[in-house]
Order: structure tokens, then C-alpha cells, then sequence
């Protein structure tokens, strides 16, 4: 994967119960790098995205990021090393993109809360990698939905995180939205050196956009190359679907 390592998953295992529902993760994902999730629905992608965030604590293993472990430091030090766009939240339909984004901010500010000349710098710079500063006074109530789901984007990229989760982040887009949805991830992984973990459904789209892909099925999770020898018979078998279900990840590029 590119560059130096930001997050390295070590032996992790995780879930909600007395019995884990993954075990034995490990992966690594460097400065630039790009990593997707897939898998079967109820695997635990999403439960394994919030062990990633430093949410949901390993019930055995490590998660770090740029070599701190996540189970050993603040939760303020956390959050300006992960930033994670969960599927959906709740946010309130009044406030204004600007106001979104500066949400962001808030593990760098100080006791009272307010932003100085560097969270008025990240702020923007987060709403013009997003190509959001023509909607900046807009309420989110007031935009479209592929804007509204860059303005959340933006939110977690005024962070200024090295390790950007994000999980199913296209589900509601349509082709056009979703191509420039993958566009803006690659421009700024190469521009600001992130790592980015996304959650994705699509197959083709999984191993297009990423540099390898963590398949999670049946409490493991294997990582696989577009030109791994025997792809459609193992994903075919992950989900349960005859082999020519699998789409020809082949002429993937």
C-alpha cells in the first residue's frame, strides 16, 4: 500500500458480545493508500469501521494510527488522528454548510470552544476541496443530497486527520454524483497524504477505487488484489452466489 504506514491493524478481533464477531484482522494502509471493505451484510463491516475509529475497543489486538494505539490515548488525541463519516447521522436540517463543516473542529478547540485563525483556515480549505464555498450560507435543508453528503465529507476533513473512515459513503448517489464522489477521494488521498478505509457495496467499484480490498466473511477477513488468482470463485463463495454472479472484476482498471 502507499507510503509510510498511518493505520496497522494488529490481530484484531471484535464485536458486541462475549464471542467476537471478527477475529484475527490484519492490514495495514499507508499515507495515500486507499483500502475497501466488503463483505456480506451482518459480517461486521460496520463493526470493524468502529474498532478502526477507536470506538468500539478490540477485544483482542491492536489498532494503531501513525504508531499510537488508539485503546491508549484520549479521546480528543483520537479524534484528530481518526475521522470516521458513519452512514447516516443526525444533523440538524437549520444549520448551514459552513456550520456543518465547522463541526469538524471541535477536537481542536480549546475550553470555550472557540475557532482561531488555523480552525477558520481548515474550515476552509475543507469546503474548497469539497467545492463547497458557493453554498457556504445554504442550510442543509436547502441542498441536494450529493452536496449534502460533501459538506458531511468536508466535516470530517476539517478534522485534518490522517485516517479517514468512511462507511458506505455512495449508497444514495447516483452515477454521475458517485463518479465524482471517487474523483474528489483520489485528489485528496495524493494531495494531503490520507489513508481512507471506505465501506463499500458495489464490487467493481471496490476494487477500482481502492489499492486492495479486506473481504470479510465467516469471522475472518482476507485481503485480496483485483488480479488474485481464483477472485470470482472466493468472493463467490463469501456471498453465497453462484460464480457468474460475481461481476468480471477482471476488466476492472
Amino acid at each position: 500500500m502507499a507510503g509510510d504506514v498511518i493505520l496497522q491493524v494488529r490481530g484484531v478481533a471484535c464485536g458486541h458480545g462475549a464471542e467476537p464477531l471478527l477475529s484475527g484482522i490484519e492490514v495495514s494502509v499507508g499515507a495515500g493508500g486507499a483500502l475497501s471493505v466488503v463483505g456480506p451484510n451482518g459480517v461486521g463491516k460496520s463493526t470493524l469501521l468502529r474498532a478502526l475509529a477507536g470506538q468500539l475497543p478490540p477485544q483482542a489486538g491492536r489498532v494503531e494510527v501513525e504508531g499510537e494505539d488508539l485503546a491508549s490515548v484520549s479521546h480528543q488525541a483520537r479524534a484528530r488522528l481518526v475521522a470516521m463519516l458513519p452512514q447516516t447521522d443526525r444533523i440538524e436540517a437549520s444549520l448551514t454548510v459552513r456550520e456543518l463543516v465547522e463541526l469538524g473542529r471541535t477536537p481542536h478547540l480549546g475550553t470555550w470552544g472557540h475557532m482561531g485563525k488555523q480552525d477558520r483556515q481548515a474550515v476552509e480549505r475543507a469546503m474548497d476541496a469539497c467545492r463547497l464555498t458557493s453554498l457556504a450560507s445554504r442550510r442543509l435543508d436547502r441542498v441536494s443530497g450529493g452536496e449534502r453528503q460533501r459538506a458531511r465529507i468536508a466535516m470530517t476533513l476539517a478534522q485534518e486527520a490522517p485516517l479517514l473512515l468512511l462507511d458506505e459513503p455512495v449508497n444514495h448517489l447516483d452515477l454521475r454524483r458517485r463518479h465524482q464522489f471517487f474523483q474528489l477521494m483520489d485528489s485528496l488521498r495524493q494531495e494531503r497524504r490520507l489513508a481512507l478505509v471506505c465501506v463499500l457495496h458495489d464490487l467493481p467499484e471496490a476494487f477500482r477505487e481502492a489499492d486492495h480490498v479486506l473481504l470479510l466473511a465467516d469471522g475472518q477477513g482476507r485481503v485480496l488484489d483485483r488480479d488474485a488468482q481464483g477472485l470470482e470463485s472466493t468472493l463467490a463463495a463469501a456471498f453465497d452466489v453462484p460464480e457468474n454472479w460475481i461481476p468480471l472484476l477482471s476488466q476492472t482498471s
